[in-house]
């Protein structure tokens, strides 16, 4: 990518218009001072004394975090919370984001928030270190009203936006955003819309989804095209190729420290290699950062290449942020590409 290519994408980020659809979370941190730790007098077992209580989204909302650090001007968000503290909290956390409407995202009585819990150990001139995390979710099927109210939502603002980004962050099927029903309004928007980009990332993998724009790990795809494990990367391209001609869309593949691999239909693969770390690092929010990075990119008229390209640069930048979810801005994604650009 140029100098001139990458101030040509990023410039028009500010007029996009990109949905984010999926499993909202509130990842709630309790940072623990180990110099005030005492004993329970009740029980005998020790306690850790949280100095300091943060907040913000998760989950999908990781995905949207990195949109409004990039500057994205308007993001629509799709999905639902619970009738509840931490339903607010994470509503009141996407709101204070600048651009982010949450017309489409419900309350509900009948679900929990998708909360983390995620205790700290932290230390002066020490890494963070994370605790058991606790974890808060919904263990019984997204009801009927629910999924009908989401579909019409998917529906409703994929015509005016320019890329579409769907996240399922659950374990258990059927209890989140993503379901049969939805999955089939996914079918039909992708059907109606086949100009837009919409990338796909699901935890339990993509078999079941419509041809869309996918993205995953190098076992995901394996599992997905029925063979053994690949991990050389001309295997992993091949293979790529095979699922972008199958689906007839983009797919990207993430290789944690060996960088991005990213087909089209009918072309060759594309691979770029991740850059070289830089000292301590934390790959949580890595993967969401890819895919926030993704989609801009496309959205912006960005080649596979380019956006490919602008992924590894914004990943690298949020694997050395400790202890948090982080983003990347334009500003961070200037200033490394200039710094690799250097004569």
């Amino acid at each position: 990518m140029t100098p001139a290519r990458f101030q040509a994408v990023t410039s028009q980020y500010p007029g996009l218009r990109i949905a984010v659809v999926g499993d909202f979370c509130l990842d709630r941190y309790l940072e623990i001072d180990p110099a005030r730790s005492e004993t329970s007098i009740e029980t005998g077992l020790p306690v850790h004394n949280v100095v300091r209580v943060r907040a913000q989204p998760g989950g999908a909302g990781t995905v949207l975090n990195n949109l409004v650090a990039l500057g994205i001007g308007t993001i629509e968000v799709v999905g639902f919370r619970g009738d509840d503290g931490e339903g607010y909290e994470l509503q009141r956390g996407l709101e204070a984001s600048p651009g982010v409407s949450t017309e489409h995202f419900l309350t509900t009585p009948l679900r929990r928030t998708f909360t983390y819990c995620k205790p700290l150990v932290v230390e002066p001139g020490r890494t963070p270190v994370e605790l058991n995390r606790l974890d808060s979710k919904n263990w019984t099927p997204t009801p009927a009203a629910i999924e009908s109210r989401l579909a019409e939502s998917l529906r409703t603002v994929a015509p005016r936006v320019d890329a579409v980004i769907v996240l399922e962050q659950v374990d258990a099927a059927e209890t989140g955003v993503v379901t049969r029903g939805f999955l089939e309004a996914l079918r039909a928007v992708a059907e109606a819309n086949p100009k837009l980009p919409i990338l796909a990332d699901s935890r339990r993998g993509l078999g079941a989804w419509p041809s869309v724009d996918f993205k995953m790990n190098a076992a995901e795809l394996s599992a997905l095209l029925g063979r053994d494990e690949v991990s050389a990367i001309e295997d992993i391209k091949r293979a790529a190729v095979d699922l972008a001609d199958r689906n007839g869309r983009p797919v990207f593949i993430t290789l944690a420290e060996r960088g991005i691999v990213a087909a089209t239909p009918g072309e060759p693969a594309e691979h770029a290699p991740a850059l070289p770390v830089r000292g301590p690092i934390d790959v949580v929010g890595a993967g969401d950062s890819v895919t926030a990075n993704l989609a801009a990119a496309l959205a912006a008229g960005a080649s596979i290449r380019e956006a490919v390209e602008l992924a590894v640069i914004a990943s690298s930048i949020v694997v050395h942020q400790l202890g948090t979810t982080g983003v990347a801005s334009v500003n961070d994604l200037s200033t490394l590409f200039d710094h690799l650009n250097a004569p």
